[in-house]
């Protein structure tokens, strides 16, 4: 199975070396898009001292995943989804709909592309017209939502469960 998170976005970069060590862990691509905070690459066109900081701040909590080479940086996110789609992917979302299906019934197809959204937001709206499925991870506590991070790191394992069995 080939399985990408697509972090759009996001602010925290805290958040965002989480994900990053998780994913590597798990053997899943990032793609970074939007204004979500990212490490530092070639040829940065932000300010040194910008990059510089955030990529110290991913790196707390990345741990050196951040170096690794499952990431990459998209500012435009649709074409990014146009260019998986056309690669095979499904896109999907992962988020609280009126026609979400449950994490833990669902059956990823062999190429899926999974949508985060902003930590307090979600995905945005038009993003969620483009995605062919949403899925949702069930809540048993008072709370409505998970960090976006641990909600990433259910979704990307159960794929990969799903994936061995």
């Amino acid at each position: 199975m080939e399985l990408i998170i697509i972090a759009h976005n996001l602010r925290s970069t805290h958040n965002v070396g989480s994900l990053l060590r998780t994913a590597e862990g798990l053997g899943v691509t990032v793609i970074l898009s939007g204004y979500t905070p990212y490490p530092v690459v070639r040829n940065d066109g932000r300010l040194p001292h910008i990059a510089q900081k955030l990529n110290r701040q991913i790196s707390k909590t990345a741990l050196g995943a951040e170096t690794q080479p499952i990431w990459s940086h998209e500012i435009d996110i649709d074409r990014t989804l146009d260019r998986l789609q056309l690669e095979g992917y499904t896109i999907g979302a992962l988020e609280q709909t009126a026609n979400s299906v449950s994490l833990p019934t669902y059956h990823p197809p062999e190429k899926l592309a999974i949508i985060l959204g902003r930590e307090v937001e979600g995905v945005e709206p038009d993003l969620l017209q483009k995605c062919a499925v949403t899925i949702e991870i069930p809540m048993f506590g008072q709370k409505e939502s998970y960090n976006v991070v641990q909600a990433a790191a259910m979704a990307m394992y159960h794929c990969r469960l799903a994936q061995a069995v």
